[in-house]
């Protein structure tokens, strides 16, 4: 970044920790201005101070709350010099089990911040993307389950695909007006998430299911790394982790293979 060049800026949901750390971290060192935001404000204070050069800026946020939104973008746009040039929606949660067994609450909560954060998000920061396109990009934190839903996964599978089918959405709509919407895939990610349960019925940690299913655990670095090649690039779904491209791979040639491994498999975030 030359000395005549504006300064970019990326602003980042569920900054505390992470993916969102990682990818903070990864724009940060690039000369990026970096603005992440979280309910955990702990979390992002630590983040924060493992960027180097100062050109930061938190912002605590329910992404569930559509007026926050505004609040939060506006308050950023301003910190940064008045320029919003990316954003990642990575805010999300886990929630695994029977689809029978799982409380209202826990179906509501997970739909409202994965899916429901996801578009308040991409609604808000529109008309900043507008501003500083062409090349301006909105990047969606998918998974793997929104390519393949087993057994446990209805839910956080439901917001996955919908994730995927966002951005496809939005990258109609929006690249006449040069703004690039896409869709990251990790499969397991070497986060903290794989230390809870997914789900309130087991005492047994992701990490360990992943493990024993024989299945590999990404560093997060690589997804904070794919997403600077989205943010750069024009592809439109990114995969990440061997599983996830594994799976992709299998579920168009081989989907009767797939169904039959989904039904035999393990729950990996709870039965």
């Amino acid at each position: 970044m030359s000395a005549s060049e504006p300064r970019r800026s990326i602003f980042i949901t569920g900054g505390a920790s992470g993916i969102g750390r990682a990818t903070a971290r990864y724009f940060g060192e690039r000369g990026w201005f970096v603005g992440i935001a979280d309910i955990n404000e702990t979390g992002m204070e630590d983040t924060l101070g493992l960027i180097p050069g100062g050109f930061t800026y938190m912002h605590k946020l329910d992404v569930r709350d559509r007026a926050a939104w505004d609040t939060a973008l506006e308050a950023f746009s301003t910190a940064a010099g008045g320029r919003i040039d990316a954003m990642v929606n990575n805010a999300g949660i886990g929630t695994g089990g029977a689809l029978a067994e799982l409380e209202t609450e826990e179906i509501d909560r997970c739909l409202d911040i994965n899916l429901r954060g996801v578009l308040y998000g991409a609604q808000a920061v529109y008309p900043y993307l507008q501003k500083t396109a062409p090349g301006s990009a909105l990047v969606n934190i998918a998974s793997a389950a929104g390519i393949s839903g087993g057994t446990g996964m209805s839910v956080y599978s439901a917001t996955k695909f919908a994730v995927r089918g966002i951005a496809e959405s939005l990258d109609a709509e929006w690249a006449p007006e040069g703004i690039k919407s896409c869709s990251i895939c990790p499969s397991f990610i070497e986060t903290p998430l794989l230390d809870g349960t997914g789900n309130r019925n087991s005492n047994e940690a992701v990490r360990t299911r992943v493990q024993a299913a024989g299945l590999e655990i990404t560093p997060v670095e690589e997804v904070a790394e794919t997403i600077w090649q989205a943010v750069h690039g024009d592809d439109l779904h990114y995969l990440v982790g061997k599983t996830a491209k594994k799976l992709n791979f299998a579920k168009r040639w081989m989907p009767g293979k797939v169904r039959k491994q989904n039904r035999e498999g393990a729950a990996l975030l709870g039965k």
